[in-house]
C-alpha cells in the first residue's frame, strides 16, 4: 500500500482543482438538453476535448484540462446554451461543428449557425442546420435565384431544399412548388412501371417525398398536390416552358446531360427560384465526364449570382458510418 504524506495530498489535490473548470447553469431546464438524451452530448465533449466531463447537481464539469482547453469548454458551453435558450436541441453534428468554428476562432461561422434555420407555417417543427455547411446552404438559397448544392450522400442536401422551398410557398411568397429529376435508374433496369405519369415518377421522386413528409402533414402534401401548389414535372417535358414565381427543385443532378442541365436552367422566370442538387461521386450516366452537373459547375462558378455550395465527407448527417463509408471509398478512388 502506497501512503502520500498530507502535504504532498494537499499539493496534488490544488493542481487538480486548478485543472478543473465548473459552470453553473441557473435555469434547470437548460443542463439536461446540453447533456443530452443519456448524456449522450457529454461523451461527444469528452471526444472532442479529450478529457473527463459530468454533470452535479446544476453544474458541468471538466475534469482536467489546461487553459486553452478551459477556454474552449466555456465558449463551447456558452454557445450550447443560447442554443438552448433559442429553442433547439444540440446535437453531435451541431457540437462538433460549434467547436471547430471556436477553434479556428471563426465568429462569421458561429453567428451563421446562430442565425440561420428554416421555419415552415405549420410544420412539425423549426428546422435548423446541423453544421457550417448546412447553415451556408440555407443563405445561399435565400440569396440566390440559382443556387446548387453538391456533395456526398447524408449531407441534408435534399432535404434543406425541400425544407426552404416549403418554407417560401407556403407562407405565400411564392406560388408553387415543382419537384423534378432525370428518370435514370442505379445500375439496374426497372422494367414497365405500371400506372399514369405521376405514379411512375413516384418512385424516382421518394426522397423528395420523404423530405416533405418530415417537416409538413401527409394531408397538407395532399391537399397542395390537388390544388397544383406542388408539380411533378418530369425533366423531359419541362422545354418550353417558361417557370414563373415558382421554386424549383432539380434533385440528382449529377444524371442530368449537358443539354437536359442548359434546357432546365433557362427555364428560369420572373420572381422564380432554382435550387439544384446533386452528388458527383454518383453518376449512373453511361460516361461520368457527361454529367451535366459537372459541365455546369465548371462554366457558371464564376457568375457571381449563381450560388454555389460543397459538402465534403465530415458534412454527413446520417449514420456515423456513411461518413466512413464514404471516406473509404474516396481514399479507394485516389
Amino acid at each position: 500500500m502506497t501512503f502520500f504524506a498530507l502535504s504532498s495530498y494537499t499539493s496534488i489535490r490544488k493542481v487538480y482543482l486548478e485543472t478543473q473548470e465548473t459552470i453553473i447553469i441557473e435555469a434547470g431546464d437548460i443542463l439536461p438538453e446540453i447533456c443530452g438524451s443519456n448524456d449522450e452530448n457529454l461523451f461527444v465533449l469528452e471526444e472532442i476535448l479529450s478529457t473527463r466531463i459530468f454533470s452535479r447537481g446544476n453544474e458541468l464539469v471538466l475534469g482536467t484540462g489546461d487553459s486553452k482547453t478551459r477556454r474552449i469548454f466555456r465558449k463551447l458551453i456558452e454557445e450550447l446554451e443560447e442554443y438552448v435558450r433559442a429553442g433547439r436541441r444540440p446535437t453531435a453534428d451541431l457540437i462538433r461543428a460549434v467547436h471547430s468554428s471556436i477553434i479556428e476562432n471563426d465568429q462569421e461561422n458561429i453567428q451563421l449557425l446562430r442565425d440561420v434555420s428554416v421555419n415552415v407555417p405549420g410544420s412539425y417543427t423549426r428546422i435548423f442546420p446541423r453544421g457550417v455547411a448546412q447553415a451556408r446552404f440555407i443563405r445561399t438559397i435565400r440569396n440566390y435565384d440559382v443556387s446548387f448544392a453538391v456533395g456526398p450522400a447524408g449531407t441534408g442536401k435534399t432535404f434543406l431544399a425541400v425544407a426552404c422551398a416549403l418554407e417560401e410557398v407556403v407562407s405565400k411568397k411564392k406560388r408553387k412548388l415543382i419537384l423534378t429529376r432525370p428518370v435514370v435508374e442505379a445500375g439496374e433496369s426497372l422494367g414497365f412501371l405500371p400506372g399514369d405519369l405521376t405514379q411512375k415518377l413516384n418512385p424516382y421522386l421518394r426522397p423528395l417525398y420523404d423530405a416533405m413528409q418530415a417537416i409538413i402533414p401527409h394531408e397538407n402534401i395532399t391537399r397542395m398536390q390537388e390544388n397544383g401548389i406542388i408539380e411533378i414535372a418530369p425533366l423531359a417535358y419541362m422545354r418550353g416552358r417558361s417557370l414563373q414565381g415558382c421554386v424549383v427543385i432539380l434533385d440528382e443532378a449529377q444524371n442530368t446531360t449537358r443539354e437536359q442541365m442548359k434546357m432546365f436552367l433557362t427555364r428560369l422566370g420572373e420572381n422564380a427560384r432554382v435550387i439544384v442538387t446533386g452528388d458527383i461521386t454518383q453518376i449512373d450516366l453511361p460516361k461520368r465526364n457527361a454529367s451535366g452537373l459537372i459541365h455546369a459547375i465548371k462554366i457558371l462558378r464564376e457568375i457571381r449570382e449563381i450560388g454555389f455550395t460543397f459538402f465534403g465527407a465530415s458534412d454527413v448527417v446520417r449514420h456515423p458510418l456513411v461518413r466512413k463509408i464514404i471516406h473509404a471509398y474516396e481514399i479507394e478512388s485516389n
